[in-house]
């Protein structure tokens, strides 16, 4: 039997390799869930003998970084957080006095100053003492303010972070699938050496404490001594803020609730709650531990699991090829639902895990939300990606992407590569073929109707067949909209025929982005920009360039997309009326959406007719769109303290309506 001693040595290495992985690069080795309950038993085995070894993450702070980024000391101490995992301790802890209950959102912590206005200097947390220098990134995220009204020096800590809705995006677009979720991908895309990468990774900083404030008018907003006031004061200079409740011990329980059924429907990633008091000065009186601050406390989501039966593991093709392993399990209800599946997310977790059939796995909803594999009691091991496509039957190999072991199929024409590539073609964003589902896009390339994307604008050839297939269940009104559909498809725009394409790592922003700055140019020279033309558009390296030229490169791929360039009827972007109603504004678009189906789509719509979307509330804001025009969210109390029109969903699209 280990003694408690060697029990703390173990647990000590296996947290330390762990906590390492999370802070300096963007793997992880173990979930939240698995790291507290390590954490957890190693300070009960502490307070149990008495004893604190050296190294121990109880009382270290952080790890040191490990890149190439330059480091610089903090002002202060970057602390970490002392946790519990009970409300009636947080309810003990506040007492008599009034708090502020905030998510605890789940990126990476970033110090940043303003002088004069503007963005000097940005660092990661790194070991608490010395962070990373990652300047030039922040300057690319993409809610920090280029300019602030404040005028002196003001010095912030937030959370960088990668939204859900983004991170969803970024891996269908970027091929950046082998990442386990938003926060592994901000914490490279934050220290990346390529300020390209960031740029493009929409990264995004939320505010939360005001470390250092020096200047003209520094204490005119703050005389009242209360950390809501600092918060308004940081929301008042442009920046947006991390999410807070006032509380007190008698509503304390009740916000948590309702904190628990927001994160839940959040964009934002969090893995928890965060209590500080109000009192400035009572919380400056309190001091620090070696390695938490005494006047805030951390609620970790207490993560609901459940033990179930391991019963296959799925692999899904997309269209680039890469192979993700899916675990399917016996159902089981986590959060008040049932849950029959979880990704895996690349192979080299499967192989962590051990994973095999039959094998007895811990599942939980990681912040809530997404199913994961907390654990294998049985680590059989048995399972071992597949030699061939369950697809195609091509020949798979596993490569290393992002750090990661992923499985690819390396035959180029895989049913599943056509499938999702055709279907990315008439999705909204590219050629919006309305009623083009992918399930119809199967059956034809299945019967053979079509194999590529000219085919769709050649489909009247197959009409009898596909009105008389009684599986496909199109008749001849269905038929005629689908083809009036194809037709009006024709009428496109040159960026969105570009990210029509597929070509890796370009995204309708990036061919926008290329097209805007290549405004004579006609699509065929588009399409065969070379290497340094490419790279002379802002925003773009050497990678996504070296992708756009290996695509063209390709005489099959380049001559698709010259036929096609005949067939459409391609201006160079969308054409805005002068006196559009939404022509120069600014908008910004917050709460949930009833007409459109996600952001993404409203603020499309929005920007084709000349106006623009922004993400924080400020002076130059036109209109605010909210379904909720009498929420008390931050955003509803900027734009009301500015004068800013709230608007709803109703209202906004009757000004769309004025321009059609």
């Amino acid at each position: 039997m280990v003694d408690d001693k060697t029990r703390m040595h173990e647990l000590i290495d296996i947290l330390d390799r762990a906590g390492a992985a999370y802070y300096s690069s963007d793997e992880e080795i173990m979930s939240n869930y698995e790291y507290d309950r390590l954490y957890d038993e190693l300070v009960a085995l502490e307070e149990k003998t008495g004893i604190v070894l050296a190294g121990s993450p109880t009382v270290s702070v952080g790890y040191e970084t490990m890149s190439e980024l330059a480091k610089e000391a903090h002002v202060a101490p970057m602390l970490s957080l002392g946790k519990t995992k009970s409300v009636d301790e947080l309810t003990d802890w506040i007492a008599d006095k009034t708090g502020l209950l905030s998510m605890k959102l789940d990126g990476l912590s970033v110090i940043i100053t303003y002088e004069n206005g503007k963005l000097v200097k940005a660092l990661t947390r790194g070991n608490g003492e010395v962070g990373e220098v990652i300047t030039s990134n922040a300057k690319t995220f993409k809610n920090l303010p280029g300019k602030i009204p404040f005028k002196g020096r003001i010095v912030l800590r937030g959370e960088a972070l990668i939204r859900y809705s983004d991170f969803d995006l970024l891996t269908k677009e970027a091929d950046m699938a082998a990442y386990k979720n938003p926060r592994n991908l901000c914490s490279g895309s934050v220290r990346n050496l390529n300020t390209e990468v960031t740029a493009k990774r929409r990264v995004r900083f939320y505010a939360y404490n005001l470390i250092d404030l020096e200047g003209e008018g520094a204490g005119i907003s703050l005389e009242s001594g209360r950390k809501k006031d600092e918060i308004d004061f940081i929301s008042n200079q442009g920046f947006e803020t991390v999410p807070f409740k006032e509380v007190s011990a008698d509503n304390l329980a009740e916000k948590v609730e309702e904190f628990r059924t927001e994160v839940e429907n959040s964009d934002l990633p969090s893995d928890g709650l965060v209590l500080t008091y109000d009192d400035i000065e009572y919380s400056k009186s309190l001091g620090r531990t070696a390695k938490a601050p005494r006047d805030s406390i951390a609620l970790k989501w207490q993560d609901e699991t459940a033990q179930t039966t391991l019963r296959e593991i799925e692999w899904s093709a997309s269209r680039t090829g890469l192979i993700n392993p899916v675990a399917i399990f016996d159902p089981v209800e986590l959060e008040g639902t049932t849950v029959r599946r979880a990704s895996v997310h690349n192979v080299s977790i499967l192989e962590e895990l051990k994973l095999g059939l039959g094998d007895t796995v811990l599942v939980y909803k990681a912040n809530m939300i997404i199913p994961q594999i907390s654990d294998n009691l049985t680590k059989s091991g048995t399972c071992k990606p597949p030699e061939k496509c369950p697809v195609c039957g091509g020949k798979t190999s596993v490569v290393t992407e992002n750090g990661s072991s992923v499985l690819m199929c390396e035959n180029p024409e895989c049913f599943a590569k056509k499938i999702h590539g055709l279907s990315h073609f008439v999705s909204r964003d590219a050629l919006g073929i309305d009623g083009l589902s992918e399930a119809t896009l199967e059956k034809w390339i299945s019967r053979k109707y079509i194999s590529s994307y000219l085919d769709i604008f050649n489909i009247e050839k197959h009409k009898d067949e596909i009105i008389n297939d009684d599986e496909m269940k199109i008749r001849d009104k269905s038929y005629a909209n689908l083809t009036l559909a194809i037709e009006n498809a024709k009428d496109t725009t040159l960026p969105a025929f570009i990210y029509a394409l597929g070509i890796k790592g370009v995204g309708l922003a990036t061919a926008k982005d290329i097209v805007n700055h290549y405004p004579d140019k006609s699509p065929q020279e588009i399409c065969e920009l070379s290497l340094e033309e490419l790279t002379a558009v802002n925003g773009i390296g050497e990678n996504i360039a070296g992708e756009y030229v290996q695509f063209f490169a390709d005489e099959n791929k380049k001559n698709q997309a010259f036929e096609l360039i005949g067939i459409l009827r391609i201006q160079k972007n969308a054409p805005v009326s002068a006196d559009s109603a939404l022509a120069g504004k600014n908008f910004v678009i917050t709460g949930s959406l009833e007409h459109f189906s996600n952001r993404s789509e409203c603020k499309n719509e929005i920007e084709a007719l000349g106006g623009k979307v922004v993400s924080a509330v400020s002076a130059n804001t036109d209109f605010l769109v909210n379904n909720d025009v009498n929420s008390t969210s931050s955003k509803n109390k900027k734009a009301k303290e500015l004068g800013i029109p709230i608007i709803s969903e109703e209202e906004l699209r009757s000004m769309m309506s004025k321009d059609l």
